[in-house]
């Protein structure tokens, strides 16, 4: 999967956790948090739905990598290598 395919599989997880937040002005450098309403439990649901959708297993001490979407797509580009994105 390239880093264009893993964002918008990351952009589809945040439509589905936070389906009221306009995501066409997110900025990839700044901290999701900074640009959305979400809490832990959403950060966790991105989390489990990448474990579920694609069986990527994110340690919990390697989540900070996944503050902004710049280094969630560089963080997860090496997990993702050779995987097929989900329509």
């Amino acid at each position: 999967m390239t880093a264009a395919e893993i964002k918008q599989v990351i952009l589809g997880i945040l439509e589905r956790i936070t389906p009221d937040e306009d995501l066409s002005q997110l900025k990839d450098e700044v901290p999701f948090r900074e640009q959305m309403e979400l809490d832990s439990m959403d950060f966790l649901d991105i989390v489990m739905e990448l474990r579920k959708q694609y069986r990527v297993q994110i340690p919990e001490e390697d989540y900070h990598n996944l503050g902004t979407m710049t280094g969630t797509v560089t963080y997860l580009t090496p997990l993702m290598k050779g995987l097929q994105a989900h329509a």
